[in-house]
């Protein structure tokens, strides 16, 4: 008589709660990689080579920080980075305010502004100023870029400098840039 087969033992991730093999494909690798190069490092012997190459980057970071003289340079110091997954570097967003005048359907035109949040402008009490002003429609909406912005409807750019700028007195009148075929024209 054959034995009966065994029920077959899966181990989980405690991080994602997906087997091993396949927490690459989830959400969170980037947290799942303690735990699987602690659980099951023979799976991907990859995480430990990176893991190590890490470790030496700390290291030699450190090294770096601790000068040999007692003075620290104020030249020597340097900026915070956000470093981006893959290792590339995220730059700081300047502060500027870029207004664009775009056209749909040949007649309409919704003017867009975009970096106001930038000098602590809140974007929802903007766009309503904005439209108590201009007696036109304003909202907030994403862009293409992800970032949020303000669209209000009509061609308002022949006043919106001047209103900014009284309005919100942090922003100068020089951080604002209007697109014009496609080029950056500064706005004073």
């Amino acid at each position: 008589m054959a034995e009966k087969p065994q029920p077959v033992r899966v181990l989980y991730c405690q991080v994602c709660s997906l087997p091993p093999e396949y927490c690459e494909f989830g959400s969170d690798f980037e947290k799942c990689k303690p735990w699987l190069i602690q659980n099951v490092p023979d799976l991907y012997p990859n995480l430990l080579n990176e893991a190590n190459v890490k470790e030496s980057d700390k290291v030699a970071d450190k090294l770096q920080g601790t000068g040999i003289s007692g003075s620290s340079d104020g030249a020597a110091s340097s900026e915070e980075v956000k470093r981006l997954p893959g290792g590339k570097i995220k730059k700081k967003d300047k502060q500027e305010v870029i207004i664009e005048k775009v056209v749909r359907n040949k007649r309409k035109s919704i003017t867009t502004v975009k970096g106001l949040e930038l000098f602590g402008v809140k974007l929802s009490d903007a766009s309503k100023k904005l439209g108590k002003k201009f007696a036109t429609g304003a909202s907030v909406v994403k862009g293409p870029t992800e970032k949020e912005q303000i669209d209000v409807q009509g061609d308002i750019s022949y006043d919106i400098v001047e209103f900014i700028t009284d309005t919100w007195p942090d922003v100068p009148e020089k951080a604002i840039f209007f697109i014009e075929d496609g080029k950056k024209v500064p706005a004073a």
